[in-house]
């Protein structure tokens, strides 16, 4: 009886942690394709769940960071959904590839479609040029669902503090990326090395091939000095015998 109760809290336990852990999951993310490096340009993705059980989503509001505006936001049709892109006018204008920029996207909508309960969707967008001086950008966005419910998605998230009920979607950038040459020039080191490695190997190979080829005459050759004793130890048998 005691076994079976044990047995049964335990489940339930189980159960609770994988229910809780599901819940605390399901929220608007976004996640680049690859990396998102500072100063570089990159691919993200919105990943929308759809938390209810009785409505479905039918729009999606994402809004840009304004202390990192960025310049260029393209966003991949999505089959089922209509784009939107909203710009706004920059307080302080952007310098890239030698000009000025004055407008900046603000808002992406994705409006038209459906996320039925139980499903996700993403949304993938191309933006860029990430800034240098940030490791994140955070996203707010705005999550509707077909019976008029509103969930935004705008609490940021703080370091060494619990996760907020809405928390906004976070993208985390990498480290820029290497100056060509000095790329060029250790990958060219490292052909070098790798080329070092392959002809060493290839003696050491060369070596042993010759030692098993001399290993494979020498035991020829004593096996054939084995035979021949054998054989002349019999005859030598039989002229005893007679």
């Amino acid at each position: 009886m005691n076994v079976s109760r044990i047995a049964l809290a335990g489940g339930v336990a189980a159960s609770t942690v994988l229910l809780l852990a599901g819940t605390a999951s399901a929220h608007v993310s976004v996640q680049p394709q690859g990396e998102a490096a500072k100063g570089g340009y990159a691919v993200i993705n919105f990943k929308v769940p759809n938390e209810r059980d009785n409505a479905s989503t039918t729009k999606l509001e994402v809004s840009f960071p304004t202390d990192h505006p960025l310049a260029s936001v393209m966003p991949q049709p999505v089959p089922g959904w209509d784009i939107e892109v909203t710009t706004s006018k920059l307080a302080k204008p952007l310098e890239m590839h030698g000009k000025t920029i004055n407008e900046a996207v603000s808002k992406v909508t994705w409006t038209g479609g459906k996320i039925e309960p139980g499903r996700f969707q993403q949304f993938p967008l191309s933006v860029g040029q990430l800034p240098e001086d940030a490791d994140q950008l955070v996203f707010k966005a705005v999550q509707t669902y077909s019976n008029k419910e509103v969930v935004r998605w705008i609490e940021e998230p703080k370091e060494g503090a619990e996760e907020p009920e809405t928390p906004a979607p976070v993208l985390k950038l990498t480290a820029a990326a290497g100056d060509a040459h000095g790329a060029t020039a250790a990958s060219g080191s490292d052909s070098s090395k790798t080329s070092a490695s392959s002809e060493k190997k290839s003696e050491t190979t060369a070596s042993s091939s010759s030692q098993d080829g001399t290993a494979r005459v020498l035991g020829i050759v004593g096996i054939v000095i084995g035979v021949a004793g054998v054989a002349f130890g019999v005859l030598a048998g039989r002229r005893r015998t007679t």
